[in-house]
């Protein structure tokens, strides 16, 4: 059993942690709001800043928002770097910039501690079952030691390269799933407007070639108009923004996802960002007057 930090217990987080937490390691856990008194079983203690968590545990995760939250609780004042030791491990499970993600290891590196960044997908419902997807950057030593706890985690584990790398790949995996979900709700506006059961145009759908796991669970809240949020559209915002400042420096072009981030800005306008990223398709209904139903 080891002694681990989770910090960070929001959506994703809270699920996350517990999986630790029932597989019976001692768990330190911080959030910016009180920790979730569900979490408090077993060996799981609340701390009162991210550097006792560091300074508690041999294995700190972090599972924060954007990158300018991972900066400020590593660096900031009681932030994790404070609270280390030489031959702790970071581990970022945040979905954060890929540059930024390579200078936080070399901080973290330079403290003598090891540096794992973790990103993932599968939402809210791969969180609670356990079944996320997990991109991995960094030494491939210090991955063979974390990835135990991470298949308490996920399922689909996937060392990607070095520092930066995961992040690196959660941009492409962000960029995929965003003109995915702009794709769906294109195809069931379309059909809908024209006087089709979009319910039954998605039935049909699922058994040919355009079946897709965003078109089983995205096109059925899209026809339900269950939006409660899996992942946000801001955060969803949050990673085309990251994919289309990546573009800019390396001189890539990427039209495809620009407008997939035009249209939840159109969300994002009309106080739809804290929605599910399925949502996106009301920005479509917006321009078409139409909605699907």
């Amino acid at each position: 059993m080891s002694k681990l930090g989770f910090i960070g217990l929001g959506i994703m987080g809270a699920p996350m942690a517990a999986h630790l937490i029932k597989a019976g390691h001692e768990v330190f856990l911080t959030t910016r709001s009180k920790v979730p008194p569900d979490l408090l079983t077993g060996q799981a203690s609340a701390c009162k800043s991210a550097q006792e968590v560091a300074e508690k545990a041999d294995i700190v995760f972090l599972m924060l928002p954007d990158t300018p939250d991972v900066a400020a609780v590593l660096f900031g004042d009681e932030g994790v770097a404070s609270g280390l030791s030489q031959g702790k491990t970071v581990v970022d499970m945040s979905s954060i910039s890929p540059m930024e993600t390579k200078e936080f290891a070399q901080k973290i590196n330079a403290l003598g501690c090891d540096y794992l960044d973790a990103p993932v997908s599968g939402g809210e419902v791969g969180a609670k079952a356990g079944s996320l997807t997990i991109m991995v950057g960094g030494p491939e030593a210090t991955f063979e030691q974390v990835k135990p706890l991470f298949e308490l985690m996920g399922k689909n584990i996937t060392r990607v390269g070095g520092n930066g790398d995961g992040q690196t790949c959660k941009v492409a995996n962000q960029i995929i799933v965003a003109l995915n979900i702009a794709a769906v709700g294109e195809a069931l506006l379309f059909a809908s407007k024209a006087g089709a059961d979009p319910a039954k145009v998605r039935q049909a759908l699922m058994g040919g070639f355009a079946a897709s796991r965003i078109l089983e669970v995205h096109g059925e809240r899209m026809i339900k108009r269950t939006f409660n949020p899996g992942f946000r559209i801001g955060l969803h915002q949050k990673d085309l923004g990251l994919a289309l400042a990546g573009a800019k420096t390396l001189g890539v072009a990427l039209p495809q996802t620009a407008g997939a981030a035009q249209l939840m800005q159109v969300c994002a306008a009309n106080g739809m960002q804290d929605l599910d990223h399925s949502a996106l398709v009301r920005s479509l209904e917006i321009m078409a007057n139409h909605e699907v139903a």
